[in-house]
């Protein structure tokens, strides 16, 4: 045997370990990035869930909400501070999910899901009312998102059926 066909034989071994290794390599980092963006998603909806709980755990602060996104310039200061804070926390999980689409790791389902979800919200004149106050606290790239979606002008519906005259309001101290 020569050094050609030594050499020969070293790039035929090397072809039949090194290809099985790059396949093997890119099921591995494609495995990888799959657990990555849900591992994202489930961190979503847990963020998600931990914020919604205000409105299912505490009558007072869903009947505040409710007067907000009706009218945010109507409530007294300290519930336009409350609602505020609630609709900062609301909407900067709204931008993290947007990023999270730009990057990928949401699906175009799950960011057409978020969409609607933000379109029902912002179909309220206080929630729209409450954007005007705070949008400067959010990146330009989010800002337009939900101008654009505000300019889509839809009907307020989510909870059009909610008669506000129903809401057992929490009592003014005296």
């Amino acid at each position: 045997m020569n050094w050609a066909m030594l050499t020969a034989i070293g790039q035929l071994a090397a072809v039949f370990i090194g290809v099985p290794s790059i396949i093997y390599f890119a099921i591995q980092l494609r495995e990888q990035n799959r657990e990555r963006r849900q591992a994202a998603v489930n961190a979503l909806t847990q963020q998600w869930g931990d914020l919604t709980r205000a409105l299912h755990e505490n009558a007072e602060f869903t009947a505040l909400f409710l007067r907000g996104v009706h009218s945010f310039h109507d409530l007294d200061a300290v519930s336009k501070l409350r609602f505020s804070a609630f609709q900062n926390r609301f909407f900067k999980n709204f931008e993290g999910m947007y990023y999270s689409q730009r990057e990928g790791i949401l699906t175009p389902e799950l960011w057409g899901e978020i969409d609607r979800t933000m379109s029902d919200f912002l179909a309220y004149d206080g929630v729209q009312q409450w954007w005007e106050t705070r949008k400067h606290w959010h990146t330009e790239s989010f800002i337009r998102v939900v101008d654009a979606i505000i300019a889509r002008g839809h009907k307020p519906m989510a909870y059009s059926s909610y008669d506000l005259q129903q809401v057992v309001l929490p009592r003014e101290s005296e």
